[in-house]
């Protein structure tokens, strides 16, 4: 079975976004700057533009491809996770998690990435990546704690609103898991 199915966590429900998430996804991603310093394009933007990314989610939800969570703690949307720009040929996908910052420093993001690395684990991709700006270190640690080590660090790769930035590209291992 691929594509997005609903994952449990001891604390998070990941499960597939609503038309109700767009409002909410506004609120509090597209209105706080801190959540697309290090990634440049705000899908959350403004009211319309939350509503149009939402769309598009649940547009793709037939395609056994797409993977894109909406991220719940005790009933309320924290985030989102996704795993995008997968070769064709299985050899590899990328992840990628966002999480408010109400709830930054609680553990929830790196519980959110373990769960979908676990899940798309069984999919079949053979490698599984990430990437963040070098000045993240939030994010960072979240990789690492998850399980994935720094392959290769790319300088001056990302452009982020006229901010320059090394590109640390993360790829998971296993037997860091066990």
């Amino acid at each position: 079975m691929n594509g997005t199915v609903e994952l449990k966590t001891e604390r998070l429900v990941l499960r597939r976004h609503t038309a109700d998430d767009a409002e909410k996804l506004y609120e509090r991603f597209g209105k706080d700057d801190r959540m697309h310093k290090y990634i440049g394009r705000n899908p959350y933007a403004t009211l319309k533009r939350a509503k149009f990314t939402v769309e598009s989610f649940l547009n793709s939800y037939n395609d056994d491809e797409f993977y894109g969570w909406a991220i719940e703690y005790e009933n309320e949307l924290i985030g989102t996770i996704g795993a995008y720009d997968s070769a064709d040929n299985r050899e590899f996908i990328d992840i990628g998690v966002s999480i408010a910052s109400k709830y930054w420093g609680k553990g929830f993001a790196t519980e959110a990435v373990k769960a979908v690395t676990g899940y798309l684990k069984t999919t079949g991709y053979n490698t599984i990546k990430a990437w963040c700006a070098s000045d993240n270190i939030g994010s960072r640690k979240v990789l690492e704690k998850s399980g994935y080590v720094l392959k290769s660090t790319d300088k001056n790769a990302l452009d982020i609103d006229g901010r320059i930035y090394d590109r640390m590209d993360f790829e998971y291992k296993e037997e860091l898991d066990e």
